[in-house]
């Protein structure tokens, strides 16, 4: 494990390459590893946290105060440092509200210990155009089976039915095939040719998922 105790790749991953590489597969597999996009979700987490202590209480307005916790984010290169291993949050100044105020993240989906991005692309590799075996991902990004498969269930189930996707849903102007998720979400994005401008921005449109300010939508 990294000084900066992330739980990081298995030993030897960054010379593997899957045996299919076609499409976009290789460049999201490329993310997963990529310390620089890292910082960028990092960069961005940092701009909706500023945003949210400028806004203030939710409740009474007051001012903002820096309350991050801990998290251990699993995945991700052994590079990161230890920004990496909190969640920004904060907690109102003012007596008898003491409101905590969790902004919105690409980093983080919620309670979930793997980073946002594993999430988001681990299932598209097994489903994509050249499915990845179960068995494969499991050797090479040490996730196992049982929680591939609870993702898959999450995405096809919670999410269709939460607050958040009833309320969002209609950005699209033809419905994302909830059956598919989360590569229809990614195809939703499709204009946007590159794959790493297309990852981040499914992952800011998923942001207010793990948040607590207006309008919160945490499952």
């Amino acid at each position: 494990m990294p000084s900066g105790g992330l739980d990081a790749f298995p030993e030897g991953l960054s010379s593997f390459e899957f045996d299919d590489q076609k499409g976009d597969a290789p460049l999201y597999q490329s993310l997963l590893r990529d310390a620089s996009f890292y910082s960028l979700l990092l960069r961005a987490d940092e701009d909706l946290a500023a945003a949210a202590r400028e806004r203030g209480c939710v409740r009474c307005g007051g001012v903002l105060h820096s309350a991050r916790f801990p998290r251990k984010p699993r995945g991700g290169p052994a590079e990161l440092d230890p920004r990496h291993r909190h969640r920004l949050s904060f907690c109102c100044s003012v007596e008898g509200c003491r409101k905590r105020v969790t902004p919105a993240s690409l980093r983080f989906l919620g309670r979930k210990v793997f980073f946002s991005v594993w999430v988001l692309l681990l299932p598209v590799l097994r489903e994509g155009p050249t499915p990845v075996r179960l068995s494969r991902l499991e050797e090479v990004f040490a996730v196992s089976r049982r929680t591939l498969l609870r993702w898959r269930r999450w995405w096809r189930e919670t999410v269709p039915q939460s607050g958040f996707w009833q309320a969002r849903r209609g950005d699209w102007a033809a419905p994302v095939e909830t059956a598919a998720l989360p590569g229809s979400l990614l195809q939703a994005f499709t204009a946007i040719v590159e794959a790493s401008e297309r990852v981040r921005a499914t992952l800011r449109w998923l942001a207010p998922l793990g948040g607590t300010v207006p309008p919160a939508y945490g499952i």
